[in-house]
């Protein structure tokens, strides 16, 4: 399909929104002037890409203590309020797949920066009200979805302003960095709900109660803090940011959809990508099914963040791992050792414990299934675009289409956690996800298995 793309003329990066000229392959052209802009723009937008993680799960953090102020939510529904911005999000990555080359970088992130203090504000006031209804929290936890959806539109992005060889590094450091926002909120929020961080101007507190003993909670604080940082990135990303000039109708970018790679990318992502945001937002949910109910049981957020920060950690570190090695046999590597993680999971027992002693290999575990997705997100960065070298602008797309289909996994992994866990109790027995993870294994043997015979092996289609 026909692309418009104006190359002729020196670049004028603050003419309007629209630089006049792209061309980051060509070395004088990137010493030039283009580094500046390309790495000025990562980093705008990488900041402004922590604060879309951190309000994306930031429900994942309330959730577990709504029981304890008041509110009268089953277990199902609290899962089903964890799974809620997972829905929301993918939906919305999959608008946000064809938008960059129709608005263009500044318009597009400015804007959905902006929007996610909708969300804040409106989940802030919630929590403050104990007679708020279910239904109000999941249309909010939709809302929280904003911050989800716009990873679409960042990828894609970032992958149009750097030439092929720092793809792997630039993506890298976006997403992981981004990524951190995930640890963010649920590492900040114990502490921040726990004083009047804003004294009069929030609100009144609520009264946390747990084991008999009461104190004073401000669980709106977890989300109000969000509100004025996204004001001031909002209009920074308006001011600093402009957009390259490649353009497409939404009908020329269905293009993507033509070739049998955009959906094995799709299902490698989601083996990766969908794997650590799924299990980051339904790991709090799982400690407290799993191990609350036994005497001293851990609390969920004192560990629920040490996941998200080791697979964002990795993400960075290894996208420069992925530009020396080639992304293919890194996600190659991720695929196995992430089977052998969920098999060995079950069959040790601790998702199906007996005692508080299984714990310690519980968390080793989920922390070794995050570790090797921040790996594999790190990977398929690399190896998209590769794969899809003969035409950027596709490459791009399948970025954003990867990540809208991937986002999926809060929801799907909440939600099917929580239905594991809840029939294994129909009968009476013992709480377990373990038939999730059964599922989980044999997932990602067939993406390890298509990996391997399309990008991976001697004589594969494509190496990547």
């Amino acid at each position: 399909m026909p692309v418009s793309v104006v190359t002729p003329g020196p670049i004028s990066p603050n003419r309007g929104s629209w630089l006049e000229q792209w061309t980051p392959e060509d070395a004088v052209f990137w010493q030039r002037s283009g580094s500046k802009i390309a790495w000025r723009t990562l980093w705008l937008t990488t900041f402004s890409l922590v604060l879309s993680f951190a309000t994306w799960f930031v429900i994942s953090a309330l959730v577990v203590r709504l029981p304890n102020i008041g509110f009268k939510f089953s277990e199902m529904e609290m899962f089903w309020l964890a799974a809620m911005p997972g829905l929301a999000g993918g939906t919305l990555r999959i608008i946000h797949t064809f938008l960059i080359p129709i608005f263009g970088t500044r318009a597009v992130i400015s804007i959905a920066t902006l929007l996610k203090i909708i969300p804040c504000v409106a989940l802030g006031m919630a929590v403050m009200d104990p007679t708020t209804p279910w239904w109000m929290f999941m249309a909010i936890a939709f809302l929280c979805g904003l911050g989800g959806g716009d990873f679409s539109s960042y990828m894609p992005s970032t992958s149009l302003f750097f030439p092929k060889r720092l793809q792997g590094t630039a993506l890298g450091i976006q997403a992981g960095i981004g990524n951190f926002g995930v640890s963010l909120t649920q590492f900040i929020t114990p502490w921040i709900i726990g004083f009047a961080a804003f004294g009069a101007l929030a609100g009144e507190p609520q009264t946390f109660t747990k084991a008999d003993k009461s104190s004073d909670i401000w669980l709106q604080n977890a989300v109000f803090w969000y509100v004025p940082l996204l004001a001031v990135l909002g209009i920074a990303c308006w001011i600093g940011l402009r957009s390259v000039p490649v353009k497409a109708s939404f009908r020329e970018q269905l293009d993507i959809f033509k070739t049998k790679h955009t959906w094995f990318c799709t299902i490698t992502y989601v083996m990766t990508f969908g794997s650590f945001s799924g299990f980051a937002a339904a790991f709090p949910m799982m400690i407290k099914s799993l191990y609350g109910g036994f005497p001293d049981a851990p609390d969920p957020l004192k560990y629920a963040f040490y996941g998200p920060l080791i697979g964002s950690a990795t993400r960075v570190i290894f996208g420069f791992v992925a530009d020396k090695t080639g992304g293919g046999i890194l996600t190659h590597l991720t695929g196995l050792v992430m089977i052998g993680l969920c098999i060995t999971a079950v069959a040790t027992g601790v998702l199906a414990p007996t005692s508080l002693d299984q714990f310690p290999l519980f968390v080793a575990i989920m922390l070794g299934i995050f570790f090797c997705s921040g790996v594999g997100n790190a990977s398929t960065f690399r190896q998209y675009p590769v794969i899809f070298a003969n035409n950027p602008r596709q490459g791009a797309g399948v970025l954003g289409w990867t990540a809208a289909v991937a986002a999926y996994g809060p929801f799907i992994f909440s939600l099917l956690i929580g239905l594991a866990i809840s029939s294994s109790t129909a009968g009476g027995g013992v709480k377990s996800a373990s038939a999730f993870f059964i599922g989980a294994a044999a997932f990602y043997a067939i993406a390890t298995a298509i990996n391997w015979f399309y990008y991976v092996r001697k004589g594969c289609e494509r190496p990547s």
